[in-house]
């Protein structure tokens, strides 16, 4: 997804490259948007970067709107409807191959900044607590982490809680 509009930000002492392109949506309402992406993602992969040794890793995200997610849900998970976020996870390498690469592109994420804002207003929160909390989940998922079973869910949304807690964002699961 890297694009000469987007806006590497490659941070020596984790050795994380974040790719964000703004495409659509009202993302300029959210002033610190790219500072906000970047804190949440480099709060999600502190404790797999340490296992990556001196590996840079890689994220793509893409900044889009409802229109966009839609197409992306119906293309890749056969539902024709706009979602908050998405992500894809770059396919694993064996580990032969992964000890000789330098760069590792952990995986592509877009969100939607109309089902974000919307879900915010409904939930009564805040779109930079919201989306700092869809960016940590987005993440998990390209670290492997799923919600297909009830105990996978329970131990997702834990890693969510303490991740965006360390962020000084509340439980987002709390009613």
């Amino acid at each position: 997804m890297p694009d000469p509009a987007s806006k590497p930000d490659t941070d020596r002492a984790s050795l994380l490259q974040i790719d964000i392109l703004r495409q659509n949506g009202d993302w300029d309402t959210l002033d610190d948007v790219e500072d906000l992406i970047r804190a949440a993602v480099r709060a999600a992969l502190r404790p797999s970067v340490d296992n990556a040794a001196d590996q840079v890793i890689e994220v793509s995200i893409l900044l889009e709107n409802d229109a966009a997610l839609r197409a992306l849900n119906k293309q890749w998970r056969n539902k024709d409807k706009p979602t908050n976020v998405l992500s894809f996870p770059a396919p694993p390498l064996p580990d032969a191959m992964l000890a000789m690469q330098t760069e590792r592109h952990l995986g592509d994420m877009a969100l939607s900044f109309d089902t974000l804002a919307a879900e915010a207003r409904t939930e009564n929160k805040t779109l930079s607590d919201h989306l700092q909390h869809l960016v940590v989940h987005g993440m998990l998922h390209l670290q492997g982490h799923d919600h297909q079973t009830p105990d996978e869910a329970d131990e997702m949304e834990d890693l969510e809680r303490r991740i965006l807690a360390d962020l000084g964002i509340g439980d987002p699961y709390a009613s």
